[in-house]
């Protein structure tokens, strides 16, 4: 068994070297990092034949999160067909695909695990090369699908529910960490606080949609102090909004949930696009994007906005729909990554705690 994978290999490095010098692909990618699973064709890293999502929300909210054995069988139960939906949405076959690419970390390791194994199995079967693909890359990725003009180099502000990192983009597949958050991410943030103010999950959109209807000078937040320049802290906010609706809930007084909400995410969303726009003028960026989950927040879009105009940068934000997990970005990522020559061999696994940087 051991020289048949060998020599498969050996023949989808060929395979691959082969479209890295036609310089075009089509990628059937499949995501099954947390709790959404999502197959979609990808041409060329920038166009979408079509994208599938089934989303498990609604199987975690009885819980208040998601609870990953349920993620795991779920997607067990969904990854062939969500790729069946995909092949039929961009009306092609199987052999009509140039690769098979797969995100392998970071995220839930069981969740991993079906997207990996379902991906080896299928490129095996299928003959085609495999790309691993970093999630936090495809989150990146996103940005060539929604603005087919950009080039490297750019600042990316990427936020998510486990994630938050400035990166500067130095090129396809090669970036430079300027900035992490030191504790939680601001997605993990936002949760905690939707859950002190009882909001079902996912708490994150149901506290930005909340915080419309309030104040967001309404409660003084402290101002969070490290010592990296581009580094975050979400921990001590966490904590001084928990501390405060403690205080009222002891003294029976009334809660004001939309100030709240409003006050937090402003505090939030300061220092996500203070410290962003500080690397892009540092650096001398003349482009800033934004990744991941959090992106798709309003509050963080509109603070974004009316900086990047201030100080004339170029602003780039995927749609919504673009910014949750998705199998599109990871398509996109996995095309510059083949046009690196990367492919992976069938003892690809599962890197739950996987670094971009």
């Amino acid at each position: 068994m051991g020289e048949r994978t060998d020599s498969w290999l050996t023949r989808m490095s060929l395979k691959a070297a082969e479209l890295k010098e036609a310089g075009h692909a089509t990628i059937l990618a499949i995501e099954s990092s947390c709790d959404e699973t999502a197959a979609a064709l990808v041409r060329d890293g920038r166009q979408v034949l079509s994208s599938v999502i089934a989303s498990q929300i609604p199987l975690h909210a009885m819980y208040g999160g998601v609870v990953p054995e349920i993620a795991s069988r779920k997607h067990v139960e969904s990854v062939d067909p969500v790729v069946r939906e995909a092949l039929a949405k961009a009306e092609m076959s199987l052999e009509q695909v140039d690769a098979v690419a797969v995100t392998y970390g970071p995220g839930l390791v069981g969740a991993l695990l079906v997207g990996v194994s379902y991906a080896k199995a299928l490129a095996y079967a299928a003959d085609k090369p495999l790309i691993p693909v970093n999630h936090i890359e495809g989150h990146v990725s996103a940005n060539y699908i929604a603005t087919p003009d950009l080039e490297p180099p750019f600042i990316c502000l990427i936020a998510s529910g486990g994630h938050s990192h400035i990166v500067r983009v130095e090129d396809y597949g090669r970036y430079t960490l300027l900035g992490q958050t030191m504790d939680d991410a601001a997605g993990e943030a936002f949760d905690k606080a939707a859950r002190v103010l009882n909001l079902p999950y996912p708490g994150g959109p149901l506290l930005d949609k909340l915080s419309k209807e309030g104040n967001p000078l309404a409660l003084q937040l402290p101002h969070v102090k490290i010592s990296g320049r581009y580094d975050y802290s979400f921990s001590g906010l966490k904590t001084a909004l928990i501390n405060r609706v403690h205080a009222l809930r002891q003294r029976g007084e009334n809660i004001p949930a939309a100030d709240i909400a409003a006050s937090f995410q402003h505090a939030v969303v300061e220092l996500l696009s203070d410290k962003a726009i500080l690397a892009a003028l540092d650096t001398g960026a003349e482009t800033v994007a934004l990744a991941g989950g959090v992106a798709s927040n309003s509050g963080l879009r509109a603070a974004m906005a009316e900086k990047c105009a201030r100080y004339g940068l170029r602003l780039l934000m995927p749609p919504p729909i673009l910014c949750t997990d998705n199998a599109a970005m990871i398509g996109s990522a996995a095309f510059y990554r083949l046009m690196q020559g990367e492919v992976a061999g069938l003892d690809l696994n599962a890197c739950p705690s996987l670094r971009l940087v």
